[in-house]
């Protein structure tokens, strides 16, 4: 993908010297820095990769990035909001109403239909009814699946089911989506086509998306690609580097 034509802008996302240790299992154990000192920014409509291997701390990163994890130190900034320092209320809702998350494995409700899975951020935030169906089926419609709205996930094949996340991701509009390994349990075919789908929703839409991969492949779609080696960001020479 070429790059984003809005790289120069201010940057909607900021991670600034985040760093994350785990306290240990045990007792005798040593706690695990997973995660240290790492700073990037993402601008308004680019795609950025976050790639590395299992284990490097690429998740974490991501689950700081979104407000799941809390860091033991540094800031995100989120539309210039410090997440860190927001109380769980507050914090929940920015999660709701400005993160769009994509998961691997879809997390798609099997007793809601389509329509209902991609509506429920919308209905969760308190929105009336119909506000929520007509901007589920827009968000449906974007991805391609007008005519699978009312199907149940079961009925639904893989790749629609990743395209029926993704559309639940879009649906409140938010100021970024963070997509975790977004086609890790989908087949090559399959998975092409999400990324197709992602990158055209980047360039015609203007998607703000981070994304984690372990694939190669994947990260080149993306505007750039941040290798994660041991927690640090890796240098030019593979080599991890501090911030």
């Amino acid at each position: 993908m070429a790059t984003a034509s809005s790289a120069s802008a201010a940057p909607v996302l900021v991670a600034d010297r985040l760093a994350k240790t785990f306290a240990p299992g045990s007792g005798d154990g040593a706690h695990v820095a997973a995660v240290q000192g790492v700073s990037f920014s993402v601008a308004a409509g680019e795609m950025v990769a976050i790639i590395g291997a299992s284990g490097s701390g690429k998740s974490t990163i991501l689950h700081m990035l979104g407000g799941i994890t809390r860091p033991t130190s540094g800031r995100v900034l989120l539309e210039g909001v410090d997440l860190a320092a927001l109380d769980d209320d507050r914090l929940a809702i920015i999660r709701r109403r400005r993160i769009g998350f994509i998961f691997q494995r879809y997390n798609l409700l099997p007793e809601l239909s389509l329509v209902e899975n991609v509506a429920l951020p919308l209905v969760l935030d308190g929105r009336p009814e119909r506000e929520c169906r007509e901007r589920a089926l827009e968000a449906i419609a974007a991805v391609g699946l007008e005519q699978r709205a009312e199907h149940r996930p079961d009925a639904l094949s893989g790749g629609e089911q990743q395209r029926g996340a993704i559309a639940r991701g879009l649906v409140t509009q938010p100021a970024v989506v963070l997509a975790d390994e977004p086609t890790g349990a989908l087949d090559s075919t399959n998975a092409r086509s999400v990324m197709r789908l992602l990158t055209r929703l980047v360039e015609d839409r203007g998607l703000t998306v981070v994304l984690v991969t372990h694939d190669p492949a994947i990260a080149a779609a993306a505007n750039r690609a941040i290798r994660i080696v041991d927690g640090l960001i890796a240098g030019p020479d593979g080599e991890s580097v501090s911030q």
